[in-house]
Order: C-alpha cells, then sequence, then structure tokens
C-alpha cells in the first residue's frame, strides 16, 4: 500500500507542475483570433514548439504512467477518487506559480474534494477480508457405483 501512495504522490505532484506549465505556455501562445485554417495551424505551431506547452505535456504523461501502473494494482474505484488530491496541488501552484486569485468559497470547495478522498481511504482499510475459497474434493464413488436404484 505505501509503494502505491508514493506513486500516487509522484503523480500527483507531476499532475500539477503538468497543468501549471500548460496554462502558462497557452497564455504565450495566445488564442485563436479567427476560426481559419491559416490561425489554427499558426497556433498549434507555437504551442508545439513553447518550451512551457511541451513540459506540461512531458509531466501529464508522467502523470498518467503512473496512473497506468495504479490502476494495474489497484481497485479503481479506490484509486480514482484519490486522484482528486491533484485539485489542491493544483490549486496551491496557481495560487503560488501563476498568482492567480483563489477565493475562499474555492478553497472550501477544495477541502470537500479533500473529505471526499479522506472518507474512500478510510472506506478501504474498512473493507472486509474475504478468505480464499477452501479447496473441494469431489467424490467419485457415485460414478463407481452407477445409478441409485428407484424402490
Amino acid at each position: 500500500m505505501t509503494k502505491l501512495l508514493v506513486i500516487l504522490a509522484i503523480g500527483l505532484v507531476c499532475e500539477a507542475i503538468g497543468v501549471v506549465f500548460l496554462s502558462k505556455g497557452l497564455r504565450q501562445i495566445g488564442e485563436v483570433q479567427q476560426v481559419n485554417v491559416r490561425e489554427v495551424i499558426a497556433v498549434v505551431k507555437r504551442g508545439v514548439t513553447n518550451t512551457y506547452i511541451l513540459s506540461g505535456v512531458f509531466f501529464e504523461a508522467v502523470f498518467f504512467g503512473c496512473l497506468l501502473v495504479l490502476m494495474s494494482r489497484s481497485d479503481v474505484s479506490f484509486l480514482w477518487p484519490l486522484t482528486a488530491v491533484s485539485f489542491v496541488l493544483t490549486t496551491l501552484a496557481a495560487k503560488f506559480f501563476l498568482h492567480e486569485e483563489v477565493s475562499p468559497l474555492r478553497w472550501g470547495g477544495v477541502c470537500l474534494i479533500m473529505c471526499g478522498a479522506g472518507l474512500i481511504t478510510w472506506s478501504e482499510k474498512m473493507k472486509p477480508v474475504v478468505p480464499a475459497p477452501a479447496a473441494t474434493t469431489t467424490t467419485t464413488t457415485a460414478f463407481i457405483a452407477g445409478p441409485a436404484s428407484t424402490p
């Protein structure tokens, strides 16, 4: 379980870094002014050469790699809600690295998300242990004796 939580923590930190880099890069390349082929191609070219966007895509790929490892080793119903912790990390990163204003109402929402993730973690510890099925033996006497006679 500890190994899974370490992989999750690494993935969530990479996800927060990736979102911050993507946001910063997208602000640098600008918006599509007119929806036409030439303008879209120009924005895409600016995007694929932007260091922040490329770094953001890299960190998001690391996050998804961690997620794939975790999903292969854990229940999705346990794991997926824990990824909500990324909301906390991303909100903190947006506040301190992008200098976004985060209102108390948003912090309240982040706290609610954390409460939900905490409940899910607690529910994993409360999950009953199911014993392995006992080995069964088959009786061959019915086959040897033949069909039962009827009175």
